[in-house]
């Protein structure tokens, strides 16, 4: 194996220059990266040559084995170059950072496999895609801890990157994106690619986490973050940052616990500044109303902390009187007025023994208010199917245990029981209730989640976690399946309306060119019947072979010819064009598989027509009686000015919506109402600008509606277009308590 392979490339790749330059601190990281895996990746390639050695060997047929071979035969030849190929775009990944977590790698992979638009995905190609989305996704949950200390420490070096815009030239996405590149130079079928990707996967992708490791060594010694540790889950790994620990705030008599500090990102600091700031506006509102602080008063007993968690530990999950059991999502939400089944707590448990009255602290009192006002925004946001929302409103008592015992819900992202609670609006959003009669399986396990948690939550939030892990398991089994299916009617929509925008566009021109000129049928039939199909085809394929143009051409040459010619100079011409013009003609309507033995007849028409009209002689006298083209149409009329003036209107009048329509993003949900009151929720999958069409689909990928800009902009003027909101629910919720706490303020 030659190790000097990948520095000996690095010394070429900086003499020819970079687009921009690198950070002096990555500098050492990106020569250490590109000679480490120039080194797997020659690992990997001897493992693809032993593997289809060994096919070839143990092959069942003369063809399959000359199969192998001329695949290990083409990877040899040019497996030079794909390394090069490879370490070139990983050096410039160094330069010219994406942004880690976009679409953009998605779309970079997915940009690779190739189909005709006619017709749908390819097995092939699935299978590929397949085998990529596996590989990236399981090396980025194995290399979890590495991969994010290191998008921290380059978003810290990288001018111009940040935490909302996070880059890590390293992430296992980014890099397999570099190797499908590199490989499109193999001619080689699907599963010689499969093993290719396997050994790949094998010798470079499973050992990148002495890469990663290496990487983050080097930062610290640059002293970019030192003290940044990731400890995975809270509560699983108990080890001592460099940092210190967290003392959690409780407020009056409430003691103190701490925790180990995980290291936050800036999505952290963010949501804790928040609630921070909540907690100011909720306190200037009591001193303005001039409520003294209750540790003060020698005559109350403050409750709170572990005593505070220990008396809620006595209320049952739900309201009196409700089921737990059975339909949860049955009637109307309920708002369970959490001050007061406190203060009843409160009032039970009686004066103390020296005849002080029990009182909340005011922190606590702070984060009951902040989880009524959550639940209020929950109740009230449209974003939120009925029947979800119904689901998540039982869950009030149990979040509000969960914020009494840890009061970083509200300040902390990650927290279990916030995630989880995210994790099940976000999933809701697309839930129709027209759903509700079949009860899919995505209801089917929120109803079961919140069933659990109202039948088992008993303190501890390890619950949360664990119903979350299992539930993004049940969205990561289903979004694979309605993924695929979501490929297929996408790809089957482009080729569909591409398809149908094509033969608008030929009929149209046809249809206008004809209108103009008298032609005798033989010419109209085999414009209309014939060429009309090599139009079609030409328009679908022009964005490769760039033969539309030459098409139209044929049919203006074609008119041109049948005219009567007078002048020496155009007789000369017409010579010069008709054989070409002929040949043109037959060769693509044998392209398209036109009728041989109609062919033959239709040209021997054709070129009968041609001679009569170089004689001037019969079509002159038609071309006299044809109509001039331009006059109505130069000369408007009242009424055609009437609708003129009407569409202006229009136009102007869905001008706002349409740069609405304009800022909906593939992914996003919006929901239809139907004059007739009924409702639909449905997906943006895919833009085809071609046709102006945007396409929608459900949640199991399978198309419900298609719609053109103008026409989108005419269903939200009039109210029944709504686009959801795609933010995580618990972020929405504080950003409208803020909001509202606010406007009380002002």
């Amino acid at each position: 194996m030659n190790k000097q392979s990948g520095i000996h490339y690095l010394r070429e790749h900086r003499e020819a220059g970079s687009s921009n330059p690198v950070p002096a601190q990555v500098v050492r990281i990106r020569d250490t990266v590109v000679a480490g895996l120039g080194d797997l990746l020659q690992g990997a390639f001897d493992a693809v040559d032993d593997s289809l050695f060994e096919l070839a060997n143990n092959a069942r047929s003369n063809n399959e084995q000359n199969r192998y071979f001329e695949a290990m035969r083409e990877i040899r030849i040019k497996r030079k170059g794909v390394e090069r190929h490879f370490q070139n775009a990983v050096a410039q990944l160094f330069a010219n950072p994406p942004q880690s977590g976009s679409v953009a790698a998605d779309e970079s992979l997915a940009s690779q496999t190739s189909s005709d638009s006619l017709s749908l995905v390819g097995d092939d190609d699935l299978e590929e895609q397949v085998a990529l989305n596996a590989m990236i996704t399981k090396s980025k949950v194995h290399f979890q801890g590495p991969l994010l200390q290191l998008q921290t420490r380059f978003s810290v070096v990288y001018p111009g990157a940040s935490d909302e815009a996070p880059v890590n030239p390293m992430a296992p996405e980014h890099l397999c994106s570099a190797f499908v590149e590199a490989i499109q130079a193999l001619e080689i079928q699907i599963r010689e690619r499969l093993i290719l990707l396997k050994q790949f996967d094998r010798y470079v992708v499973s050992n990148l986490g002495m890469l990663l490791d290496e990487a983050n060594r080097i930062l610290i010694q640059a002293g970019v973050i030192p003290n940044f540790r990731y400890h995975g889950k809270a509560g699983k790994q108990q080890s001592k940052t460099a940092s210190g620990t967290h003392a959690d705030e409780t407020g009056g008599n409430a003691s103190a616990t701490t925790e180990p500090a995980a290291a936050e990102s800036q999505q952290g600091h963010h949501e804790g500044a928040m609630f921070d700031q909540i907690r100011q506006m909720l306190a200037l509102q009591r001193a303005n109303a001039g409520i003294p602080p209750r540790a003060s008063d020698p005559n109350i007993h403050v409750v709170g902390g572990a005593e505070l968690a220990s008396l809620l530990g006595s209320l049952p999950q739900h309201p009196p009187g409700e089921q737990i059991s059975g339909n949860l999502s049955a009637g109307e939400p309920v708002m369970v007025d959490l001050h007061q089944v406190v203060q009843q707590l409160l009032a039970q448990a009686g004066t103390t023994s020296d005849g002080k009255k029990p009182a909340l602290a005011e922190m606590d009192e702070d984060l009951i208010n902040l989880v009524s006002m959550l639940f209020e925004f929950i109740l009230d946001d449209y974003n939120l199917s009925a029947p979800v929302q119904v689901l998540i409103s039982r869950l009030q008592i149990p979040i509000l245990k969960v914020v009494i015992k840890d009061k970083s819900f509200f300040s902390k992202a990650t927290h279990p029981a916030r995630r989880l609670l995210n994790s099940l609006a976000r999933a809701g959003i697309g839930w129709s209730e027209s759903d509700e009669k079949t009860r899919d399986k995505l209801y089917e396990q929120i109803h079961a989640i919140v069933v659990r948690i109202l039948n088992e939550f008993d303190g501890d939030v390890t619950l949360f976690e664990t119903l979350g892990e299992e539930f993004e398991q049940f969205l990561a089994r289903e979004n694979r399946k309605s993924s695929l299916v979501e490929q297929r009617t996408r790809e089957s929509e482009r080729g569909r309306i591409k398809s149908q925008k094509a033969q608008e566009t030929v009929d149209q021109l046809l249809q206008k060119k004809l209108a103009r000129y008298k032609l005798q049928e033989p010419v109209r039939n085999i414009l209309i019947n014939g060429w009309s199909r090599v139009m079609f085809l030409a328009y679908l394929r022009d964005d490769v072979e760039h033969r539309w143009l030459q098409t139209v051409r044929v049919v203006d040459d074609l008119i041109w010819c049948l005219h009567p010619h007078q002048e020496d100079e155009e007789r000369d011409q017409w010579v010069r064009v008709v054989p070409g013009l002929l040949k043109s003609l037959r060769a693509g309507l044998e392209e398209v598989s036109y009728n041989s033995s109609k062919l033959d007849e239709m040209m021997a028409d054709l070129k009968h027509e041609l001679t009569e009209a170089f004689r001037a002689n019969a079509l002159a006298e038609a071309m006299e009686d044809s109509p001039e083209p331009e006059p109505e149409e130069d000369i408007p009329t009242a009424h055609q000015t009437a609708i003129e003036r009407q569409q202006e209107l229009e136009d102007a009048a869905i001008a706002e919506y349409v740069a609405q329509i304009d800022a909906i993003e593939i992914g996003n949900w919006v929901e239809f109402n139907l004059v007739n009151g009924a409702s639909f929720r449905c997906k943006l999958s895919a833009i085809i600008e071609e046709a102006d069409c945007f396409v929608f689909v459900n949640r199991m990928g399978l198309k419900v509606i298609e719609k053109t800009r103008t026409d989108l902009a005419h269903e939200m003027r009039r109210g029944r277009l709504t686009v959801l909101e795609q933010g995580a629910l618990i972020d929405r919720a504080l950003d409208a308590v803020v909001g509202s706490l606010r406007s009380k303020a002002g």
